[in-house]
């Protein structure tokens, strides 16, 4: 009974994973987060910088553009919007505890650092499209930066102490009072877990205290067509595939997740597991966006999954109730704290007009 169960509830996916797998073990493993170390000046500093159009192109759109905190910032919409004149071809995942990540981005192709990750933000040009040699000098125009860089040990204003000072103000967005954390589940949701460790296995690709394996699944979720259909988005996934070199780029109709890593037709349509964390604020889910609630991704995942050529044979119907698919989402919803959207985490305080307009040239004095 126990094998054939096993062969059943293979994998509730990237989004919600479903394989047993020694589900005693592997649920000792979820927990409450650690506790990050940061510095508090840096991290204000980055929390300023997070919120300024400034650091993009033509001052357009800023970090929290897409990352917004009302949305536990994530993206409220299905693609991103990208940088003005772009679309875009995925939903930008939540921030939040990306401090505790190991692999960045749904394709897994940072792996470093929080600081790598910020240069190709803030530098590819399909999303903020700056050139860090004209953020620099923007920086140091502004008098508050001034202070804020030599107030948090920085000195003055520079390209490389901008990709420490956004880490530094992202280590500070870690979940807070959350009940699964607290021990303060309801009974519905303790109901859930035992689901999630058991029945559903969920708990072999979402493990750990940030309930992902951050390994890269095939789960069958369907292409997002408006990558291609709206040109918009579709110029910015080229933009993408031409510079990560991928081979018939033009003619490509899906995006290939990690197989923009290994290059392996294997790993075409793959995506690395998301956390299960804050999902309570941060829908549509999947890479692109294509699920809108929490209820429509465990259905969806009961029923075994999408179509793919390379979906995991471990995908089948769950055979979950009514019952236990709510249960289910209790516990996830469980696993959402407060939302950081006060001062502590939000810059409120107006910037400044980049350069005070000059009415007549010709009158110009240096």
């Amino acid at each position: 009974m126990g094998v054939q169960l096993s062969k059943r509830c293979a994998l509730l996916a990237v989004a919600l994973g479903v394989v047993l797998a020694a589900p005693a073990v592997i649920a000792a493993d979820i927990g409450p987060l650690p506790a990050l170390k940061y510095d508090k000046a840096k991290a204000e500093l980055g929390k300023r910088l997070f919120f300024d159009m400034r650091l993009s192109g033509d001052a357009g759109i800023a970090c929290s553009t897409c990352h917004d905190p009302a949305n536990g910032f994530s993206s409220p919409t299905a693609l991103s919007k990208g940088y003005p004149g772009n679309g875009h071809f995925r939903n930008a995942p939540s921030v939040i505890n990306a401090g505790h990540k190991k692999v960045w981005m749904h394709d897994g192709r940072l792996g470093t650092s929080l600081n790598d990750v910020t240069r190709e933000m803030i530098t590819e040009d399909y999303i903020m499209n700056m050139d860090m040699r004209i953020m620099q000098e923007r920086l140091k125009q502004d008098p508050v930066y001034v202070k804020m860089f030599k107030d948090a040990g920085y000195g003055e204003p520079s390209n490389g102490k901008v990709r420490k000072a956004i880490p530094e103000y992202l280590m500070s967005l870690t979940s807070k009072n959350v009940p699964f954390d607290k021990g303060t589940m309801s009974a519905a949701a303790k109901r859930g877990m035992k689901l999630f460790t058991g029945k559903a296995g969920c708990v072999q690709c979402h493990n750990g205290p940030l309930f992902t394996d951050q390994k890269a699944h095939n789960t069958g979720v369907p292409e997002n067509f408006d990558v291609f259909l709206d040109p918009m988005n579709h110029q910015a996934f080229l933009a993408f595939a031409m510079f990560q070199g991928i081979e018939n780029y033009m003619n490509l109709k899906r995006d290939p997740g990690y197989y923009n890593v290994t290059t392996d037709k294997a790993d075409m349509g793959k995506f690395i597991t998301p956390s299960l964390r804050e999902l309570k604020y941060t829908a549509p889910y999947m890479h692109n966006g294509m699920v809108k609630t929490l209820e429509d991704v465990v259905v969806f995942y009961n029923n075994g999954g999408g179509e793919d050529s390379n979906k995991s044979s471990l995908l089948k119907p769950l055979g979950l109730s009514k019952g236990e698919r709510s249960d289910l989402v209790a516990f996830l919803l469980s696993l959402s704290g407060d939302p950081l959207t006060g001062a502590e985490y939000v810059w409120q305080e107006p910037y400044p007009e980049e350069y005070e307009a000059i009415a007549n040239w010709q009158k110009v004095r240096n």
